[in-house]
């Protein structure tokens, strides 16, 4: 397994592992139309704008099947008080999870927002998301929550916070 910063063309396995993901996690927790109505070209065209140099930092995981995973990260865009940086996105496909790549992922984004001077952490899931469990085994507290709507229906998201983001990185 290899974790790198993803490029332009990397757009359309981003967008692939985004759908998959969203198929394979959301089921019972997001209305099944609207996950039905997903398409990856829209997420191709996403991604596209995402990693011209504009967007967030993102990383992907990668083995010999291809990318099977990314997550992105910055400057909060959902802000929590006292915290600085946000894990924006996480996603695995199914077959990937367990095995490691989700925590390299986190600490790969927790160490390049550390390099750039932020101090602290904060992530958002669906509080009916099992990612949550995995957000509180790397040491992230629930330190706020709010409604989202989705697909027409409001669903409570859950905030998970290192308050000290060097929680996060790789023992030397």
């Amino acid at each position: 397994m290899k974790i790198r910063e993803a490029g332009c063309t990397d757009a359309e396995a981003i967008a692939r592992v985004h759908l998959e993901s969203w198929r394979t996690t959301y089921p019972g927790i997001i209305p099944q139309a609207y996950i039905d109505g997903l398409r990856v070209e829209d997420g191709i065209l996403r991604w596209q704008e995402r990693l011209d140099g504009h967007g967030p930092l993102t990383l992907v995981a990668e083995d010999a099947t291809g990318i099977f995973g990314f997550a992105s990260g910055g400057a909060t865009v959902h802000p929590v008080n006292g915290f600085d940086g946000e894990l924006g996105a996480i996603y695995l496909l199914a077959s990937h999870q367990g095995r490691g790549a989700g925590r390299a992922l986190v600490q790969g984004i927790a160490e390049r927002l550390h390099e750039q001077g932020f101090r602290s952490m904060v992530v958002w899931a669906l509080r009916e998301n099992a990612a949550c469990s995995f957000y509180e085994r790397l040491g992230g507290v629930r330190v706020a929550e709010k409604l989202i709507e989705i697909g027409g229906i409001a669903l409570p998201e859950v905030a998970f916070g290192w308050p000290d983001i060097r929680s996060l990185l790789r023992p030397v």
